[in-house]
């Protein structure tokens, strides 16, 4: 007989029942799954406010905006997930799927991939 992972009861059932409930089952998977430090937290919580921004600045998928108006609403210019260079030579940062680039006098173009 196997004990559950989370709470060391005695499993009944399936043979490959790894859990004696759902709570535990859950409880378990929540445990891994949360973001382990504060630091991946912290991470995670700028990227996801950087993607809102670009979200709400940029409903119709491709506009601009200037780079005081993301700042005043705590834009963070180090927290991308990725960048993409073009064959002409330009440089966009994406956060997940919406990305933007400099163009001149700090204005910047907004835009949101096709996925």
């Amino acid at each position: 007989m196997k004990n559950c992972l989370e709470c060391g009861e005695k499993i009944i059932g399936r043979e490959d029942k790894k859990f004696c409930s759902d709570g535990c089952r859950n409880a378990y998977n929540n445990k891994m799954n949360k973001d382990s430090n504060n630091i991946m937290r912290n991470i995670n919580n700028k990227l996801r406010k950087n993607y809102r921004i670009l979200s709400e600045l940029n409903t119709d998928g491709k506009s601009k905006t200037t780079r005081t108006k993301l700042l005043s609403k705590g834009f963070d210019f180090e927290f991308f997930t990725n960048i993409l260079k073009t064959k002409t030579g330009n440089t966009y940062y994406f956060l997940y799927d919406q990305g933007y680039m400099l163009l001149e006098n700090d204005m910047y173009i907004l835009v949101k991939k096709d996925n």
